[in-house]
């Protein structure tokens, strides 16, 4: 099936447990071009984050929860999905998706 999701209109970025990138799929290195692209692979997220975001991720990490919100930036509003990835069973590090949506957005109840 080969590498599906390098090509997918939704930004995936794939930290280890020591916060280093370590993937990017092409819409993530475009979204974070002005600040290296693909050159932030084997960068560390910590670096380059506030105290306080620091802080969420190595609770996210320690405690192996899962963080969304949506946010807007340049008139773009966007889901944020922040989830733990595993190996073997063990935790790994992080999975960030960050997907454009538009500003209504339908909602359905299913049963």
């Amino acid at each position: 099936m080969g590498a599906w999701y390098k090509e997918l209109k939704v930004a995936i970025t794939v930290i280890d447990k020591e916060g280093k990138i370590v993937e990017m799929n092409d819409k993530a290195c475009q979204v974070f071009e002005k600040y290296g692209g693909s050159q932030l692979i084997g960068q560390n997220v910590f670096s380059c984050h506030s105290e306080s975001s620091r802080q969420k991720i190595a609770r996210l990490i320690a405690n192996q929860e899962t963080n969304c919100y949506t946010i807007e930036k340049d008139g773009v509003k966007k889901l944020i999905y922040q989830t733990p990835w595993y190996q073997n069973g063990q935790i790994g590090g992080l999975v960030e998706l960050s997907l454009e949506i538009p500003f209504e957005m339908p909602h359905f109840v299913r049963t």
